[in-house]
């Protein structure tokens, strides 16, 4: 397939490429932006006009450098092989189109998406999203040969965005309602997705009926289709294998697959849990739950919240500790969707557990909060600071304050036995030059610090096995 008409190299290659903030010629989308979405629709043979490019609003060579626009993309496709339940394959694919494009990100799906041009691209004439819809629509239909007809519509007029956004949220909502009920032990075949693997090679999704995907757009259905469709494509079956554990969700064919996908890098994962294995994050996620140590919960927060957290840091920070495949206890990139299953975070307590989220997320999944709980589960509204979430918590009698006294017991039943092994005298220490240790995936470092010890305990660890 030829790009020649293309100013910029159009490749595999590019994908994975970064684009900074000094470096941007134009941002569309992502967080400076109100509305942004990528959406897919089937239509009839007569209702698409083969190759049509749209742009509604400014284009790419009528703004400055380091404008931020909202922005939309519609794609509509039709085909006689083309059915509605493919929508969302389709949709996945602008990700990995658009990141072929020298000089251009593409980040995160659905109402997420966050996208960045070059100044060095525009510079080589890369001016017009005319350029990148025929990139778009050519790798679609070498890719895809079920579509016979495709027309791309470019969305970057404020109002218009907001007008189509709705009507977009509305479609994925109706996508996720139709992928719910099955169960994970009903199915024979799970699938796998390493469409990430450019910005994360150590992730890989792995997607079951009751754990859609991180970044939220592609469910077990979804999944089915896909690899259907291309068999060797980013979206592929993965054997379950034998269930190792039904309640941390451990399969040992999905451990196979994580550590050949991986190269080595995970060997292990339950898919139910944010401690111990869990499954890997890329960067795509929607969302991240963090382990609160002050109150032995945890919190979830959603890309589009722009404020701190409880903890005191924002989205950015807590999604670049568990971001490019790492496993890093009490981090845990997740789905919206994913909120509302059954098997959500069941090894961790599931909604027992959660003690604090931004209203617009709670709002979102209020109707899969178990009931007593809503008024438990604080937001930025309720409270600011971990000593208000804890004094929060103790006032609302949330589930996760039997605990403290399940670990005050232990913890003072430990201390008991370490007195008793080897107390020894009170001893102060001079100034540590520089001091660090890691903890919660943070590593703190102590400068210059003067430590008092009331006492020093040195056990012999017995090896165990």
């Amino acid at each position: 397939m030829s790009f020649e008409d293309i100013p910029v190299d159009v490749g595999v290659v590019y994908e994975g490429e970064r684009i900074r903030w000094p470096d941007t010629h134009i941002e569309l989308g992502g967080p400076r932006a109100d509305y942004k979405f990528e959406l897919v629709r089937t239509k009839s043979m007569d209702e698409v006009d083969d190759g049509k490019i749209t742009i509604i609003g400014p284009d790419i060579k009528d703004v400055e450098p380091g404008t931020t626009l909202s922005f939309g993309v519609l794609v509509e496709v039709a085909g006689k092989e083309i059915e509605e339940d493919l929508e969302g394959v389709i949709e996945r694919r602008i990700h990995e189109y658009v990141n072929y494009i020298q000089g251009f990100m593409h980040l995160n799906q659905r109402y997420d998406i966050h996208m960045r041009l070059s100044k060095a691209s525009v510079k080589k004439g890369m001016d017009s999203f005319d350029f990148v819809g025929k990139v778009i629509l050519r790798l679609y239909k070498m890719d895809m040969p079920l579509i016979e007809k495709i027309q791309i519509t470019f969305l970057t007029d404020a109002d218009k965005v907001e007008e189509m956004y709705a009507e977009a949220r509305k479609v994925y909502e109706a996508r996720d309602a139709r992928a719910r009920g099955m169960k994970d032990e009903e199915a024979d075949v799970f699938y796998g997705c390493s469409l990430c693997q450019s910005f994360a090679p150590t992730h890989v999704c792995t997607i079951t009926p009751q754990r859609y995907a991180n970044c939220g757009a592609i469910s077990w259905f979804d999944g089915r289709a896909a690899s259907r469709i291309d068999p060797k494509g980013p979206i592929f079956d993965v054997v379950k294998g034998e269930c190792l554990d039904d309640w941390t969700g451990e399969y040992s064919g999905v451990n196979e697959m994580s550590n050949e996908k991986t190269l080595g890098a995970v060997k292990r994962v339950q898919l139910y849990t944010a401690f111990g294995y869990p499954h890997t994050s890329c960067g795509c996620f929607e969302a991240v739950a963090f382990y609160i140590p002050e109150v032995d919960g945890l919190g979830i927060v959603d890309r589009d919240f722009r404020g701190k957290t409880i903890n005191g840091l924002p989205f950015s920070t807590i999604a670049d500790t568990t971001a490019g495949g790492t496993q890093v206890d009490g981090f845990h990139g997740l789905s919206l969707e994913y909120m509302r299953s059954p098997r959500f975070l069941q090894v961790d307590g599931s909604w027992n557990r959660i003690v604090w989220t931004p209203k617009k997320v709670k709002e979102r999944v209020h109707d899969f909060i178990p009931e007593e709980l809503i008024d438990k589960i604080s937001t930025e509204e309720d409270v600011s600071s971990v000593e208000e979430l804890r004094q929060f918590l103790e006032e609302k009698g949330h589930p996760v304050v039997e605990r403290w006294a399940a670990m005050a017991e232990a913890e003072a039943a430990a201390e008991a036995e370490a007195l008793a092994e080897a107390p020894v005298a009170a001893q102060a220490f001079g100034p540590i030059p520089t001091m660090s240790a890691t903890m919660g995936g943070f590593r703190i470092i102590l400068e210059n610090a003067r430590i008092h010890a009331d006492k020093i305990i040195i056990r012999r660890l017995e090896k165990k096995g």
